[in-house]
């Protein structure tokens, strides 16, 4: 004990250096009770149904504020009435603090003097509050006679703690950190990023989505029912979806394989088919433009297992046609753009991702460029051209905020693949303005890769002699796509 120490003149115990009396509060109250002083609550409290409400929910707090505010009393009142300090009392009737101890509920139900009829069985004044933690051995066991040296009401008492306890631990997984308002601006947050994805650089939507994957991170730390758990999960996943997406288009192919990775784990813990799908299609759409070709089929066989019919199923087939062509595979190739032909005959119902639009959607021009591709990559330019025109056509003339500069871009270059090998090259320089013109923070890397290849379709031997065509091998000779040191974050 330190020097100078106070304490109770009654009990002796330490006083706090709070306490300028000459008694701890526990003497205090009894001291007032002994002369009469203390307060009290008028009977016609108990009838207000909103403190039985209270009471019968084990809300203390609240029925602590309702009577105190019907029988007009202060909190230090209260204080006095239930051995609590003013402090915690205060912290309880705010929510901040609740009183969860069986034993200091019913000193505090007592204190109070609340009727019997309003109290569960534990806490009744003819009610020996059973201990929470007896041992097995401590059951009453029956005498030599064969009776029980316990009553009928011990067994009584304890099923109606277990029957409390069970209640409180069930309310206590219902608590959460997340309304549904909030889960609500979330979902709207990722609807807008996946929606301007489409058509806006880069660098504007990486920091606000990287912001929003961890706020989603910080919630799944909380706590929440099993339903909000698995909105969240599904929401946390296809963040971590979308940052792949960013990351592939940045040209950081590990990161993006990592962001998959994650995503992956989210669709697992959600048991979510839809977030797998995606997640595999998406794997696919990685190797693809990397130098895991065939491992890009394998993903799309996973995936279309896993796929709803709908715009999901048709995104699958998409690319495993392009998949197939980009290693030769023509066979395949042909098969999965019937398989995309039937599954846009089949107009399936929006799944739980395409409903954020944008990115996570694939429309007609989307599924045209696709179409394009594959055909550009099996050497048949003709139909590449016919698809890719059309791509393009349905990009100009669609609303803005849908128009994707990069798979538009892409396009274009399909076109002025097709015209090379036409011959048509004032129709190619034609096409490849545009593309020259792109600012530089939204030249995604696939369209820098895409470029090299038609530089090298100009600098053919059969085109050496032309002017045009070294003009325009020139103009796309070393063509720069984004710089993520430098383009992706900057405002």
């Amino acid at each position: 004990m330190r020097k100078n120490a106070r304490t109770c003149a009654d009990c002796g115990c330490r006083l706090s250096q709070y306490n300028q009396e000459d008694h701890c509060a526990t003497c205090s109250r009894d001291r007032r009770l002994e002369v009469g002083r203390g307060p009290s609550i008028p009977d016609q409290v108990w009838l207000d149904v909103d403190i039985q409400s209270a009471i019968a929910h084990w809300d203390f707090g609240l029925a602590s504020r309702l009577i105190r505010e019907r029988a007009g009393l202060r909190q230090d009142d209260m204080a006095f009435m239930t051995g609590l300090s003013q402090s915690f009392l205060s912290m309880l009737e705010a929510g901040s603090r609740r009183l969860t101890n069986l034993e200091k509920a019913a000193r505090f139900l007592q204190g109070l003097r609340t009727p019997d009829a309003l109290l569960a069985p534990p806490f009744r004044a003819d009610a020996a509050l059973p201990a929470v933690t007896r041992a097995p051995d401590s059951m009453s066991r029956p005498d030599d006679n064969g009776s029980a040296k316990g009553d009928a009401r011990d067994l009584n008492d304890l099923a109606a703690q277990a029957a409390v306890q069970s209640l409180r631990y069930a309310d206590e997984i219902m608590k959460t950190n997340v309304s549904d308002i909030e889960l609500e601006a979330l979902e709207s947050t990722l609807t807008r990023i996946a929606g301007e994805y489409v058509h806006a650089p880069l660098h504007r939507i990486f920091a606000d989505l990287v912001m929003t994957r961890d706020h989603l991170f910080t919630l799944l730390n909380g706590r929440q029912p099993q339903g909000q758990s698995r909105e969240l999960l599904l929401l946390a996943g296809t963040s971590c979806l979308l940052l792949a997406h960013a990351s592939q288009n940045l040209g950081d192919e590990d990161a993006a394989i990592a962001q998959l990775q994650a995503a992956w784990t989210f669709a697992e813990q959600a048991d979510h088919n839809d977030l797998r799908a995606w997640v595999k299609g998406t794997a696919a759409l990685i190797a693809e433009w990397s130098a895991r070709r065939q491992t890009a089929l394998d993903y799309t066989r996973q995936a279309s297992q896993l796929a709803p019919s709908g715009e999901t199923r048709i995104r699958i087939a998409a690319i495993e046609a392009r998949a197939a062509a980009r290693i030769g595979d023509r066979t395949t190739a042909l098969a999965a753009l019937d398989d995309l032909q039937r599954a846009r005959e089949q107009r399936g119902a929006a799944d739980a991702l395409t409903r954020f639009g944008g990115l996570l959607t694939f429309p007609e021009a989307k599924q045209q460029y696709y179409m394009g591709g594959t055909f550009a990559l099996l050497g048949e330019h003709h139909r590449a051209e016919q698809h890719a025109a059309a791509a393009i056509e349905l990009y100009e003339n669609g609303p803005q905020e849908h128009r994707s500069y990069g798979d538009e871009a892409l396009a274009r270059l399909d076109v002025v693949t097709a015209r090379i090998a036409a011959g048509e090259l004032e129709g190619a320089g034609e096409q490849l303005a545009p593309i020259l013109e792109l600012p530089a923070d939204r030249r995604i890397r696939q369209l820098g890769d895409a470029m090299q290849g038609v530089t090298r379709l100009l600098e053919e031997p059969r085109l050496a002699r032309s002017q045009l065509a070294r003009e325009l091998a020139d103009a796309t000779r070393g063509y720069q796509a984004i710089d993520p040191p430098t383009k992706a974050l900057t405002p």
